[in-house]
């Protein structure tokens, strides 16, 4: 082999070395995303099994969640971003079925319904459309000329208010935000106008008195009541925050310790293994712990920015954008809440709280991501 022959396949950044294919470029993985992501639902198992009450049975449902997840990671980015964004319309179409049946034929549970149940097989359909939605908008941007034109943005309006205005009759406020929140970074990172900022701005403001009144419900109004003063009613809507925030500041520097939190091993912290679970991690590691987790959010995003960066299509760049702003907002509005600043809005936190469909979600969106990270080899 010359040295010419040599430089070249050094260069190649390790996607061959002497013939050998790479074998994450095989399977169109990219593999320091993937390690992040273990590592991110390892730490998850960790705290969970502390903060279930040490129960095996939350763990292993767990173990089978990520199995899922990471599985439709895997078939997701086999997937071609150019099959991705020619067909980005039927999962969105598809979702706004789902979330039609569940008004019609859903289950309830704690007031609201949300989900659908299919052979004793129970999911909630509104975590679909969090990777929907920007998959449909960044089909239907990529495809046009950006800055989007004003019938673009009505347009894209439209197929960003559809979804949650469904969601919000179930009642799921959280999950709505959520959901318009993912549309709306599409059109940010499409050159949305300032003018059009503004204007949605002063939108915003001229309708949250009518929302106040006409919109949420007298448990969401409570949430935001609570969230101003928690201490109104101590043994009532303030419980939750009151005993989170005990729990994160008693956890001081270094923390009690793994599985000694008294908050929750005691029971006084409600919803500890779903929405509240970082305040068991805040107690037993303490700022130490907390500042690790949120490091480690930190290289996830990084390496999923540098991945939009890297993106060879305008569709790629802003579904790539869109998916790690939206898992940067889940991060955000789970610690705001469970620290107090945030009304409660039932965000867990990105797969490290218990749930499947939430988990799910995220992997799906994060296997198209990988599929955008894999696209310029694909047509190489």
């Amino acid at each position: 082999m010359s040295q010419g022959d040599f430089v070249r396949r050094m260069g190649s950044g390790g996607s061959a070395i002497y013939g050998a294919p790479n074998q994450w470029q095989r399977l169109h993985l990219d593999l320091p995303l993937l390690l992040l992501l273990l590592v991110l639902a390892g730490v998850g198992l960790f705290i969970l099994y502390s903060a279930s009450g040490q129960s095996l049975y939350y763990v292993n449902h767990q173990l089978v969640n990520y199995g899922v997840g990471f599985s439709v990671m895997i078939a997701t980015a086999q997937l071609p971003p150019r099959l991705l964004d020619r067909w980005a319309f039927l999962p969105y179409c598809g979702g706004v079925l789902l979330l039609l049946a569940v008004l019609l034929f859903g289950v309830g549970a704690k007031g609201a319904q949300r989900w659908l149940e299919v052979g004793g097989f129970r999911f909630q359909p509104s975590e679909i459309l969090k990777a929907a939605v920007p998959l449909m908008l960044a089909s239907y941007l990529g495809q046009r000329s950006l800055p989007p034109r004003f019938k673009h943005v009505l347009s894209a309006l439209v197929f960003i208010a559809i979804p949650p205005v469904l969601v919000i009759l179930q009642p799921d406020l959280g999950t709505a935000i959520l959901i318009a929140a993912s549309g709306f970074f599409v059109l940010f990172l499409a050159g949305l106008g300032k003018r059009y900022l503004l204007s949605a701005l002063l939108a915003a403001t001229a309708v949250l008195p009518l929302m106040w009144y006409y919109v949420l419900h007298d448990y969401q109004r409570q949430r935001i009541l609570t969230m101003v003063d928690p201490q109104a009613d101590k043994l009532g809507s303030g419980w939750n925050i009151i005993q989170s925030t005990i729990a994160i500041g008693s956890g001081g520097t270094h923390g009690k310790g793994w599985m000694l939190g008294t908050q929750s091993q005691l029971d006084f912290l409600p919803e500890s293994h779903t929405d509240f679970i970082i305040a068991v991690l805040a107690e037993e590691f303490g700022l130490i712990g907390v500042t690790l987790l949120m490091g480690l959010y930190l290289l996830i995003m990084l390496r999923c920015i540098i991945i939009c960066l890297r993106a060879q299509s305008m569709f790629g760049r802003l579904l790539a954008g869109s998916i790690t702003l939206t898992f940067f907002v889940y991060v955000f509005v789970n610690m705001g809440m469970v620290s107090g600043i945030l009304p409660v809005v039932g965000v867990p936190l990105p797969l490290v709280s218990y749930g499947g469909t939430s988990i799910v979600t995220l992997m799906l969106g994060f296997g198209m991501l990988t599929s955008v990270s894999t696209e310029k080899k694909r047509s190489s």
